[in-house]
């Protein structure tokens, strides 16, 4: 049996998953650093353009400043950003020097390592975006093989992608990414020795989610077979659609006569603090989940679900759900099985829909599924049903779109936004909206204390702010009862 790490994903993947991404706030996280940094994981999976994007346009929450404050209250934890290549925050491909100035900017406030994640698997953007990566600072760079079921995802697949990736210098290691918790005992037993078989020495980690109760199971396989590092939720960010729970891993791989390199009572008091915050934030706790076979099909994730079933809810046409979930597998299968990470579930799951609801299939089509057939998310892995890649192209709006300007060349935003504005803040105006970073620098800096405990008054204090015309207040609780009125006490 190997010693193992553990990678925590609560700030990130644990908040995305199960709250949306926003659930969390820089003073949330600040007040982890300690208890994290105590646990000795071998990276926090912190952040993401996504996530920079959520921080600004919710909490007005300098992301920058976030990732600089973490890096200091935890210099010996990498922090980790995962990224899709050359883009940031918007989904449009970005001019690499411009990349290369997110890269800088990302390294210089903190970032210790890279995920590298191209949905379509093509082995020039992922080299590319780590050679920009190395040649802008020192952190580390890790492939990630995106496990998806399909007639084109084979174990050859993600091992002939593992060995091309694998000939360049600057990538560190690899990691089997199961966003959709697909991943099984049995094909873990053959999917990691034959991406280990490809990849020489660099290790391997696994990230699987438990959204259909398989993530516990195949990263405990994954553990027999030499991956170096699991990746888990704490307490409440673990499970549900999250990861598996860290003080349950732990457990099961002591069990199993694993080594794990981490503090179990650093452990219970970081999971005691997100128990604390999600009970006084009112986020929900990641739960064990069944097995649901039929997700093997449709591969769609929860939150998309939940939205669709509300659409068709509100048009009256909820019998049709069935409909629509059974059309998803049909339009991925024509789209050339797109992997189901976003923004490809929504993309595909709202096709379904418009098929479904409207005269004819594809009789409607969004302009991401057209932007998706042009190639500009990247060269689908599996071709494009001849018959509807014409039918989707051959429409007005398809021929607008493909004329529609790249992203603008890293000299013409500086002109735009001018040469002296700081790179930090030119970065966010370059893909966000001028009224939201205006927002975000007027409310600097972040709030950085933060107590669960005082998480109830401090909401009190808020609702009473946004009511000033309340005039009699009554608080009780057990044995205590305070009743204030305009001018009077008792």
């Amino acid at each position: 049996m190997t010693s193992l790490k553990l990678v925590d994903v609560t700030m990130r993947d644990g908040n995305q998953s199960l709250w949306g991404a926003t659930g969390l706030d820089t003073a949330h996280m600040l007040q982890a650093a300690a208890l994290t940094e105590a646990c000795g994981f071998r990276a926090v999976d912190f952040t993401s353009s996504s996530h920079m994007a959520v921080a600004v346009r919710y909490f007005q929450n300098d992301p920058w400043e976030r990732i600089r404050r973490m890096h200091a209250a935890m210099p010996g934890t990498p922090l980790q950003f995962i990224t899709t290549g050359l883009r940031f925050i918007a989904w449009q491909q970005a001019d690499p020097e411009f990349m290369r100035l997110v890269y800088r900017a990302l390294q210089a406030n903190g970032i210790g390592r890279f995920v590298l994640l191209d949905p379509m698997h093509e082995v020039p953007a992922v080299i590319e975006a780590a050679k920009l990566v190395k040649e802008e600072g020192s952190a580390e760079t890790m492939c990630a093989l995106t496990f998806t079921l399909s007639e084109v995802h084979t174990d050859k697949f993600y091992a002939d992608f593992a060995r091309a990736v694998a000939q360049s210098p600057d990538i560190d290691l690899f990691y089997i990414k199961d966003p959709s918790g697909l991943l099984s005992v049995d094909r873990v037993r053959t999917l990691a020795p034959a991406v280990k078989a490809a990849i020489g020495n660099r290790p391997l980690e696994i990230h699987a989610h438990t959204t259909i109760g398989q993530g516990m199971f195949s990263s405990l396989e994954a553990a027999k077979l030499g991956i170096s590092a699991i990746h888990v939720g704490v307490g409440p960010g673990g499970d549900g659609s999250s990861l598996p729970e860290a003080g349950r891993m732990l457990a099961n791989l002591e069990e199993a006569g694993h080594s794990v390199d981490l503090d179990p009572s650093a452990l219970a008091r970081l999971s005691t603090y997100w128990s604390r915050v999600a009970a006084a934030e009112g986020l929900p706790p990641g739960r064990p989940q069944n097995f649901d076979a039929s997700f093997l099909r449709h591969q769609i994730a929860g939150g998309v679900m939940t939205t669709t079933a509300r659409q068709l809810e509100e048009l009256g046409l909820a019998d049709r759900l069935g409909a629509v979930i059974e059309e998803t597998e049909q339009v991925r299968a024509e789209l050339g099985y797109p992997i189901m990470v976003t923004p490809f579930p929504q993309m595909v799951m709202s096709q379904a829909l418009f098929n479904v609801i409207g005269t004819h299939r594809y009789a409607q089509v969004s302009d991401q599924v057209i932007r998706y057939c042009l190639g500009k998310f990247g060269k689908p892995t599996s071709p494009i049903d001849p018959a509807i890649l014409a039918a989707i192209m051959d429409r007005p709006r398809a021929r607008e779109l493909e004329n529609e300007p790249d992203f603008p060349a890293l000299g013409d935003l500086k002109r735009q936004f001018g040469a002296n504005m700081p790179d930090e803040e030119f970065l966010l105006r370059a893909v966000m909206p001028g009224e939201q970073v205006d927002a975000m620098l007027a409310a600097r800096p972040s709030r950085t204390g933060y107590s669960p405990q005082a998480a109830p008054i401090l909401s009190l204090l808020r609702q009473l702010a946004a009511r000033p015309q309340a005039r009699d207040i009554v608080v009780e609780r057990a044995g205590f009862r305070l009743a204030l009125h305009a001018g009077a006490s008792a």
